[in-house]
């Protein structure tokens, strides 16, 4: 099949979101093949582009995927890429995604790419790892489609970008096994990390936050945001805007999250006065968004901070992914650590795993049992 290749528009918005049905059927969680007026938005964008492969003889909608960007960053997101089962295997979603990167990326107008692939089979995995993007770890149960899912993190990184990583000297011990997998999958070094001295910190002690208050108006919580945050200090998460606040009722601190409801997910994004101010109750805040419907709680710190890493590995969140450069910081790259925590059952043995993501899974599956399973001296005899 030779596509006819081109940037989506408005014209092509029903096309679209049957094409997205028919991949994903009614529980696709992303705006981008669903609502209308995002998908509008997005196809507008300045810093995204959506591509679309049309079959040349026909003129049908085969194929579809797009790069989101945002103002201010260097970094986007590979994102709803949907070939229609009857043309499956044709090599459709490979030359979608290389037509894209070739535009945004190989220009020099974003430093990396990432994509959450799913694992219910080999195929994504194999398609972005066609188009130079390489693993950088696993997401267990980070969405609900059919039934809650894992996904892989893969990135692609614009040239010279991985060997201009601001060095980092020390993390808490059990990241270390991470770091040395991220580095055999990248070609990259951490060679003077070494284990950060000392017990992880002691949780809250329960009660002290009675009860969590969660807002969920949207446009008040940008609002309140934008005002806590004005400038990029102090928060960073790529191509999330908070949507839900949580705190407590003497209002000592607040805690910003983006939720996705259909999907069953939720990022913790920052927190004011500082992130400080609620590292010590990232228990009772995870229970409130467990209530609120999301089975997986996410949150992405940078690997410099040993005291946010040390405060979220205390409180039962699992690192599984790290995404090397993924903060621009004047003529360096920061490295980030993508730790998450699920309210339930983690299976992994649906999961279709390339040769690639297996040291990750591997690696997951250690941190995990070294921080929920017991020691044998915490075993009664």
């Amino acid at each position: 099949m030779n596509p006819v290749i081109t940037a989506a528009t408005a014209a092509d918005i029903a096309e679209l979101r049957q094409l997205y049905y028919a991949v994903y059927g009614p529980h696709y969680p992303v705006a981008l093949g669903t609502d209308p007026a995002e998908m509008a938005l997005l196809m507008a964008d300045p810093h995204s582009l959506w591509l679309v492969a049309r079959c040349a003889a026909t003129g049908a909608l085969a194929a579809s995927a797009a790069i989101h960007g945002e103002a201010g960053s260097r970094i986007a997101r590979l994102e709803g890429i949907a070939v229609h089962p009857e043309h499956r295997s044709a090599g459709l979603a490979a030359t979608l995604t290389e037509a894209l990167c070739a535009e945004m990326l190989d220009t020099g107008r974003l430093d990396s790419v990432y994509a959450t692939v799913r694992t219910v089979g080999s195929g994504p995995q194999r398609v972005v790892a066609r188009n130079g993007f390489r693993p950088l770890g696993i997401l267990p149960n980070a969405v609900d489609l059919r039934s809650r899912e894992s996904l892989a993190l893969y990135a692609r990184h614009s040239p010279g970008v991985l060997d201009r990583r601001v060095p980092v000297t020390e993390v808490p011990a059990v990241l270390l096994p991470l770091l040395r997998t991220a580095g055999e999958a990248l070609g990259i070094g951490y060679p003077q990390v070494r284990a950060a001295a000392g017990p992880l910190p002691a949780p809250a002690p329960r009660g002290a936050v009675e009860q969590l208050e969660m807002i969920e108006a949207p446009a008040f919580v940008r609002r309140r945001f934008r005002e806590r945050f004005p400038g990029a200090e102090g928060w960073f998460y790529p191509l999330h805007t908070p949507n839900v606040l949580l705190t407590p009722e003497d209002g000592r601190f607040e805690v910003y999250a983006y939720l996705n409801r259909a999907g069953g997910y939720c990022s913790l994004l920052t927190a004011h006065p500082d992130p400080a101010a609620a590292a010590a109750h990232l228990e009772p805040v995870t229970r409130a968004l467990a209530r609120a419907g999301a089975g997986y709680v996410e949150a992405l710190v940078p690997l410099a901070h040993q005291e946010a890493l040390s405060a979220f590995l205390a409180q039962g969140f699992v690192a599984g992914a790290l995404y090397p450069a993924m903060r621009a910081d004047g003529d360096g790259f920061h490295d980030y650590a993508v730790l998450s925590r699920s309210s339930e059952r983690i299976d992994f043995r649906g999961v279709a795993v390339e040769p690639p993501l297996q040291p990750y899974l591997d690696c997951y599956a250690s941190a995990w049992a070294s921080a929920h399973l017991p020691t044998p001296s915490e075993v009664a005899p």
